[in-house]
């Protein structure tokens, strides 16, 4: 019976409130003011965990952050830190902006032990929060670029290019083209030398040479270039006979083919939202059109 749980929870924090004041007492100080700390930490434990179980998301959130806040008294910092974790994942379901102040004092514990691994995971999270909850792209943005430094410090490459990944696709929706394109670029010739990863850099320099197309042709033209020279591979690709179509398309002005390309190359590999954005970003620059991709 989770009212039942909630009752005990309540009773529980309450038992543990005293337990900290008597601990701060001189007496309390002098007779074990440690252990009762330790045992209120316990409870608060406890009582956070039941107001889990009776799906009281805040309440569960504040409990696991009282036993972090006493952890940390205690200088158990890894235990204060996997707490504020806890009380981040109760509160992402109720209060994304305490469930991100939460992962954020984890992320400080961790850092300060030099855990930047996972330092860099909890970044994510939040960024997640960011994306998902608060629609607030920008700051999703510096978190992903946070775990992406955490990431290559610690030579963990394939996890920081997954974040810059997400960064160089938000990066391109906000219009921050340059900046997209140098980490397409970037992670594409990371790739292209890795048989297990070279077919994902043929999409990168396509991401890159859609960023430069919708910034200005010639560039696109040369980027293009450059990208078959070092990556031979590419010229093959239905990517880049892709991008060849519309570059002619856009040259002759003419909308219709531009969209017929795209059409066909739809047909045998799905267009994603991102690609669909970009594609008609550059086909609303080609004169008279009404800008879809119909």
């Amino acid at each position: 019976d989770n009212s039942g749980k909630e009752k005990e929870a309540i009773q529980l924090m309450a038992e543990a409130d005293k337990k900290v004041k008597s601990s701060g007492s001189f007496l309390g100080g002098m007779f074990g003011g440690n252990q009762k700390v330790e045992e209120a930490c316990e409870m608060y434990a406890r009582a956070a965990n039941m107001f889990k179980m009776a799906k009281n998301w805040s309440a569960s959130g504040n409990a696991f952050c009282q036993a972090a806040r006493l952890h940390m008294q205690l200088q158990n910092k890894h235990d204060s830190a996997t707490s504020y974790v806890d009380a981040g994942n109760a509160f992402k379901k109720a209060d994304p902006q305490e469930a991100i102040k939460c992962l954020n004092a984890a992320i400080d514990i961790y850092t300060d032990m030099g855990r930047f691994t996972i330092a860099a995971k909890h970044h994510i999270t939040i960024a997640e929060v960011y994306e998902s909850e608060l629609v607030d792209i920008e700051k999703a943005i510096a978190h992903y670029e946070q775990a992406a430094d955490y990431y290559k410090g610690e030579e963990s490459n394939s996890s920081a290019n997954k974040c810059l990944l997400k960064v160089a696709s938000y990066s391109a929706q906000l219009e921050q083209y340059p900046k997209a394109i140098e980490i397409y670029e970037q992670v594409g010739t990371n790739t292209m030398d890795n048989p297990l990863l070279k077919y994902s850099a043929k999409e990168y320099f396509f991401k890159a040479s859609l960023c430069h197309f919708i910034v200005d042709e010639l560039n696109a033209k040369l980027a293009i270039g450059k990208y078959e020279e070092m990556f031979p591979a590419y010229s093959d690709s239905r990517e880049c006979k892709l991008l060849k179509k519309l570059l002619e398309a856009y040259e002759e002005q003419n909308a219709e083919a531009f969209t017929e390309a795209v059409k066909e190359f739809d047909s045998i590999s799905r267009l994603d939202q991102w690609l669909t954005t970009m594609l008609l970003r550059i086909k609303k620059t080609i004169q008279g059109d009404e800008g879809d991709l119909k």
